[in-house]
């Protein structure tokens, strides 16, 4: 078998898939997959670069390096085989930032690594945001106060998980819950540990094969006045929180007091 055949095979088995599952999301039928795997033929471009961007490994890696025998970790922590992102200029030669469309944000997974889909987002420039590449991203949901549906946060890409800071925000672009705007709590053997600023939720791991960009927050842009009702919501929220905390606890302690009564 190839190098390739051993490495689609390898990746799969890793993330615990069958090979229905993988030829599914390619759209592909099982008996054309497992040629692949088997090393009885070879896909054809298109294909290759769908299985790159699925896997989320190079095209130059899936071919050339045997990953079984790579500490693979290492290696999808947004690796060096990543497309190095171009900075682009408008007229007057000030670094501009692609904005991800609200409504086209789920389409991101499948357009951020292709030149056109980005070359046709639309830009703005921010005088005191030069030296590096940023990108606007949609907020959603109530999770990271004060940003509320409608607001952009501007994030500067960083080229790994070894860049990330304890307690300092970033937009995640993940394969599973595509962008999602988290602050960085810390990192783990085989993930990242984030969380959320409103309390209500509880923070979750982000197994590093699942990440596909990260960008450290900038700046933001908001649309709207953020009104002291949406504070209150949160309030509400948190509330909530601590009384099914106590709920629990009082559940507990019944439980603990019918036990010693039987």
């Amino acid at each position: 078998m190839s190098v390739f055949s051993n490495n689609i095979r390898f990746l799969r088995a890793r993330r615990k898939l069958s090979q229905q599952n993988v030829a599914d999301e390619l759209m592909i039928s099982r008996v054309r997959y497992s040629k692949y795997e088997n090393g009885i033929s070879e896909p054809p471009i298109e294909l290759l670069v769908k299985i790159s961007k699925y896997f989320h490994v190079s095209i130059d890696l899936m071919l050339s390096v045997d990953l079984e025998k790579h500490p693979v970790d290492e290696m999808l922590k947004l690796p060096d085989n990543r497309i190095v992102l171009p900075v682009a200029v408008d007229t007057h030669g000030n670094d501009t930032i692609e904005i991800i469309p609200q409504k086209a944000s789920m389409g991101y997974l499948e357009g951020y690594s292709d030149i056109e889909y980005i070359e046709s987002l639309q830009r703005i420039a921010l005088p005191f945001l030069n030296n590096g590449k940023y990108r606007a991203f949609p907020a959603d949901g109530d999770s990271m106060p004060p940003f509320r549906n409608g607001s952009y946060i501007v994030g500067k890409y960083i080229e790994g998980i070894s860049e990330l800071k304890e307690g300092k925000t970033y937009v995640f672009v993940t394969l599973n819950d595509g962008i999602t705007y988290k602050r960085f709590k810390e990192r783990k053997e085989n993930a990242i540990c984030v969380s959320a600023d409103n309390s209500f939720y509880e923070p979750y791991d982000i197994p590093f094969e699942e990440v596909v960009e990260i960008w450290q927050y900038a700046s933001g842009i908001f649309p709207e006045d953020f009104e002291p009702g949406d504070y209150e919501n949160y309030n509400f929220k948190e509330m909530f929180r601590e009384l099914r905390k106590d709920i629990r606890d009082l559940d507990k302690k019944i439980t603990g007091r019918r036990r010693k009564q039987s």
